[in-house]
């Protein structure tokens, strides 16, 4: 026997255990501090707790809170508004959390329905988590408005912006007086930074130290899997400038796991210490996971200027895995989220289960959709349809939905169970089955693979999983779901008449 090559061999086979061993713990480790789609992120300190809002886009209830007692961990607790002020179109993005005299700010950009111009909006409460009343727009300039920071200089508070972003100039960040009541704008804009590289500028934040107002804002661009986002720092005397550039030129850009990193905003914890709560992308699910809630820490280098300690966490993807029994759970409870332009559902929760009916706008052949964000590009989503309860021609299932023109999903319909795609406008049948008659409930799964395939399954009773076969499968995948915003989502669905109604009991998202 030739002991050197057996020895040799043994040593190959232990380094690629090892190798596949900490590849696997790499991508089971890469987790976000608030998991899915939760992009441009601000944080408050209020009651002994943190609190996070983040920006929906297209996705209603509109700007979704988080909560906290450490900066560590999160939960959702709400949304910012669960019916959509009058005067929006669409586009709830980049919201930020102010206080003052007993009352909660959250300003916010949206569309104007009148024109399609991002203005900056505020609604207001007395509680952070709860309670916001829309206030109006307080920020209408020029072409676009979007992006808020109010800072506050002796007295005086002053909102900040970022305009001309749609305009053949370089983009600014802009600074006006505020009104004492943070309602209205006072006296001109001044400019505060103008984007001469012409790489793109938004997202800043204010903190103020050794009597600098240090500007933390994020250039390049920031979604899409072209991105170049990063946080980059200047400082002044004055809110008013002039600025001068300090620290590196990338100090939040990308790492092993995550990239384009940005937008984000300060808070102190209860040793007084500052950390960043911003936004990127995984490095493994990229646009298909969206631009999740990341943290660092400020500290400053012996050169006084500003660093960043990226705080990882180690927790499994796993860890976010969660089952919903829609029968002994509240609707306040749910946390789903619809397209609100194009895909509105009615839906109530009661001990029969979770009763869903659609109200979709004309012209959308996905139906109405309830979804929630993903953590991970690879999940399955499971949900368990009673049969009995629900309208037979109503067509009801599960989804993965990125938009009226792009989606998805597998349904019961009659006696079928029918595997569907939307691309543009035209609704395609991939595969069908049929439900045996006496079948009284259904549980029906839709599994992504790292490669972006997908799988449609249905289970009967205790039953094992039935994989449905699709003839021509290379459509039926993530690959083209994804808007350039905002991640695709999985979810339930239907399709029909309004007076119709899907009961689904339980719906499970496991990585």
């Amino acid at each position: 026997m030739n002991y050197g090559l057996t020895f040799q061999r043994i040593l190959v086979a232990l380094f690629l255990i090892v190798a596949v061993f900490n590849s696997t713990s790499l991508l089971a480790q890469n987790q976000a501090r608030i998991v899915g789609d939760f992009a441009d992120p601000s944080v408050i300190s209020a009651n002994g707790k943190y609190y996070a809002v983040g920006t929906s886009s297209e996705w209603a209830p509109h700007l979704p809170i988080y909560t906290s007692t450490n900066l560590l961990e999160w939960k959702q607790v709400g949304f910012v508004f669960e019916k959509t002020p009058d005067w929006i179109a669409s586009s709830f993005w980049a919201p930020e959390y102010f206080y003052q005299d007993g009352t909660y700010y959250v300003y916010y950009s949206a569309k104007r329905k009148s024109d399609g111009v991002s203005c900056i909006g505020v609604a207001t409460s007395k509680f952070p988590d709860r309670g916001f009343v829309d206030q109006g727009i307080v920020v209408d300039y020029g072409t676009e408005s979007i992006d808020a920071f109010v800072v506050r200089d002796g007295k005086d508070l002053y909102m900040t912006w970022k305009a001309y972003g749609l305009d053949k100039r370089p983009i600014e960040l802009l600074g006006s007086k505020l009104s004492a009541d943070g309602l209205k704008l006072e006296g001109e804009p001044f400019s505060i930074l103008q984007d001469t590289a012409k790489i793109g500028i938004e997202g800043q934040s204010f903190i103020k130290k050794d009597g600098y107002y240090y500007m933390f804002y994020s250039a390049g661009a920031c979604c899409g899997p072209g991105c170049d986002y990063h946080v980059q720092a200047v400082r002044s005397k004055t809110i008013r400038g002039p600025y001068e550039d300090v620290g590196e030129s990338v100090l939040l850009g990308s790492n092993e796991r995550w990239k384009c990193m940005g937008h984000g905003t300060f808070v102190t914890d209860k040793k007084g210490d500052y950390y960043y709560l911003f936004h990127g992308y995984s490095q493994n699910g990229t646009v298909f996971t969206g631009r999740q809630g990341l943290l660092a820490k400020l500290e400053w280098s012996d050169q006084d200027k500003p660093v960043f300690d990226f705080i990882k966490n180690d927790d499994k993807d796993s860890e976010s895995s969660f089952r919903l029994d829609f029968r002994k759970i509240k609707r306040n409870e749910v946390f789903g989220q619809w397209d609100f332009r194009n895909s509105i559902p009615n839906f109530q929760v009661n001990t029969t289960g979770l009763l869903l009916s659609p109200a979709q706008i004309k012209g959308n052949e996905v139906g109405s959709v309830l979804t929630w964000r993903p953590a991970n590009k690879k999940y399955a989503i499971s949900a368990k349809l009673d049969l009995i309860h629900s309208d037979k021609d109503l067509m009801k299932g599960i989804v993965i939905y990125g938009d009226k023109d792009r989606a998805i999903g597998l349904a019961a319909q009659g006696n079928q169970l029918i595997v569907w795609q939307v691309n543009g406008e035209e609704w395609k049948v991939l595969s069908s089955q049929e439900i045996q008659g006496d079948t009284k409930a259904i549980e029906l799964r839709l599994q992504t693979e790292a490669d972006l395939s997908c799988k449609a399954l249905f289970k009967v009773q205790n039953g094992t999983w039935t994989n449905i076969e699709i003839k021509d499968s290379s459509s039926f995948n993530l690959k083209e779901l994804a808007p350039w915003d905002r991640s695709p989502r999985p979810g339930l669905q239907v399709k029909g008449g309004p007076n119709e109604k899907a009961v689904f009991t339980e719906l499970s998202l496991d990585y």
